[in-house]
């Protein structure tokens, strides 16, 4: 079975996480688990330049075979959300630009995946991946550990017989729908 590298990044106008897990033998390890740094720039344009530039610079520094975003989470602030779903576009585009196949989790998943629960906070979140991953020391930002959290959750869920029958599944209603055969009368 070969290696797989999966790339996560938790989407974001002021910090971007980002993670690469190595998965072997079906053991996920960490390689790399950091934020990138955008307050600095103030115009948005050179920010979503820089979110660009560094998904091509980790794609070519690791070469993943897979890549897992995090889905902006939908609050009340439209602008924040319009600069969310930008940032988020451009760390795509950079995925399909060097033909990965993109995946994207919406924050609760990602949080059911590795707590058991949906709505875990972020430190319930990190404490999960410490003890998951083996990881010593806490990182300084939670951006980067939900960078991790995507992947680990892309992980379980293209590795899990569970995770793989239903992808593209909403609910048992739409499961029994497209697989009628497996009800038994």
């Amino acid at each position: 079975m070969k290696d797989e590298i999966i790339l996560g990044i938790d989407p974001g106008t002021q910090l971007m996480g980002f993670a690469l897990l190595r998965i072997q033998r079906n053991q996920p390890q960490v390689l790399l688990m950091d934020v990138l740094k955008l307050t600095k720039e103030k115009d948005i344009y050179a920010r979503l330049d820089l979110i660009h530039s560094k998904v091509c610079e980790l794609i070519k520094l690791y070469q993943p075979s897979t890549f897992a975003i995090e889905a902006p989470f939908f609050g009340k602030n439209v602008q924040s959300m319009l600069k969310l779903g930008r940032a988020q576009g451009v760390a795509i585009a950079a995925a399909m630009q060097a033909r990965m196949l993109v995946t994207e989790y919406s924050p609760k998943k990602v949080k059911q995946s590795i707590t058991g629960n949906g709505n875990a906070d972020k430190d319930q979140v990190w404490r999960m991946l410490q003890l998951i991953l083996s990881i010593e020391k806490k990182p300084q930002y939670f951006d980067a550990t939900d960078a991790l959290a995507v992947a680990l959750c892309h992980h379980y869920q293209t590795s899990s017989p569970i995770g793989k029958a239903a992808k593209g599944l909403k609910n048992w209603e739409d499961f029994i729908a497209k697989n009628p055969e497996k009800i038994r009368k």
